[in-house]
């Protein structure tokens, strides 16, 4: 697929970056021991994640435990912090609310210190108050609606991109491919409809006209109830704000219909899982709004290999950002000497240009990034991977 010159530009730039990640990882600094409250121990300093194991969207599972834990590996490598072990614990919410309390519930009494965890946001909201009680900060690797940031708790901090900052990319990529008509169509997941409001409300600010607006119910296998409101409609782009399990129906079942416009889906779809759902010959028109994973970043080349070593397998979605969150929470009980609550929280919101995969990381006022680093993907049609496009940089 084609890549901006502007990709190439930022090469050398990320190569610098990866540099100073692997400079970075194992730093370590001392821990309160006769101040600030810590975790009350000489053992390892633990770290939760709930991500989903069990379930359609188990992959990323994998993923992000793998990078979290090539992040420990390192940083632990490199004497830890203050001499003490990072420990992963990891919790199956399966993309499940139920499952995700239960889970961090788990994770509390088993003496966590941070979180650094959540994929789905509707298995992540309602963790958010049970870690905040319990006076555990999260870095929130993947989990992006922006639901989680009007919650308005102090721990809560994300390394994703918002739904807001992911509309701003699927509006940008309209407008720069000549749309003047879009559709949005959501499964109404808080994730899922927070994107596709999002995406209605700047469409409609940047003068598009939005033909339809729909929400399916997910899991099921006939969606040819919008299929057929696709076909009708005609919309010059259609956005997907859910997940490859219906995506990869709804993009098979409307193009069968007679829907030949272009199909962009979310980043809870930018998986090979949608190909394979899809079928053969029902991807060429399939776009995806993603941040940029490492087989896309160069000068990623030995950090893969390093993953690729401990996992058996190579890289994939949020690997990167689990990777980064682990580092950040791991830097800012360094700089606060304690795993105190409050004093990794002003440590994290003191954080300035620290060295991640998506660039210099400031955190805002409201405890996102600065910028989305959302890009544009495609299907690669011999693996069913998603690929770089268009880097939305000109």
């Amino acid at each position: 697929m084609p890549i901006r010159t502007s990709r190439t530009r930022r090469a050398l730039s990320l190569t610098a970056v990866l540099g100073a990640i692997i400079l970075t990882a194992g730093c370590s600094g001392g821990l309160a021991s006769d101040g600030g409250d810590d975790d009350g121990g000489d053992g390892p300093i633990k770290l939760g994640m709930l991500a989903p194991f069990s379930g359609s969207e188990s992959a990323f599972g994998d993923y992000m435990k793998n990078g979290a834990q090539l992040a420990i590996d390192e940083i632990n490598a490199d004497g830890g912090i203050d001499g003490r072990e990072l420990e992963l614990v990891v919790e199956d919410d399966a993309c499940d609310a139920t499952a995700a309390v239960a889970g961090a519930n788990k994770l509390v009494t088993e003496g966590i210190v941070a979180s650094v965890g959540g994929y789905c946001s509707g298995a992540t909201l309602p963790t958010l108050p049970i870690f905040d009680e319990a006076g555990i900060p999260m870095v929130i690797p993947a989990a992006n609606s922006n639901e989680l940031v009007k919650q308005k708790l102090p721990g809560v901090f994300l390394i994703n991109g918002t739904g807001t900052q992911q509309a701003q990319a699927a509006v940008a990529y309209a407008q720069k491919s000549g749309a003047k008509t879009v559709a949005a169509i959501d499964d109404a997941t808080a994730y899922s409809a927070d994107l596709a409001k999002s995406f209605v409300e700047q469409a409609k600010e940047a003068g598009l006209t939005v033909a339809f607006e729909a929400t399916v119910t997910p899991g099921e296998n006939d969606y040819s109830a919008v299929a057929t409101q696709l076909t009708s409609a005609k919309p010059d782009l259609a956005y997907w704000t859910g997940y490859y399990q219906e995506g990869g129906l709804i993009v098979r079942q409307a193009t069968d219909a007679g829907y030949d416009g272009t199909f962009l889906v979310g980043d809870g779809s930018v998986d090979a899982k949608f190909a394979e759902i899809a079928g053969d010959g029902y991807t060429e028109n399939v776009l995806g709004t993603f941040t940029q994973t490492p087989d896309m970043i160069e000068g990623a080349d030995d950090w893969i290999a390093d993953y690729e070593k401990l996992a058996g397998s190579a890289p994939g979605p949020y690997s990167t950002q689990s990777y980064d969150a682990v580092r950040v929470v791991a830097e800012a009980i360094k700089e606060a000497g304690s795993t105190d609550f409050d004093e990794v929280v002003a440590a994290l919101e003191g954080l300035k240009d620290f060295d991640t995969f998506a660039g210099p990381l400031t955190f805002t006022e409201d405890h996102t990034l600065s910028g989305g680093g959302f890009v544009i993907v495609a299907i690669d049609p011999a693996t069913g991977n998603f690929v770089l496009e268009d880097d939305l940089q000109d």
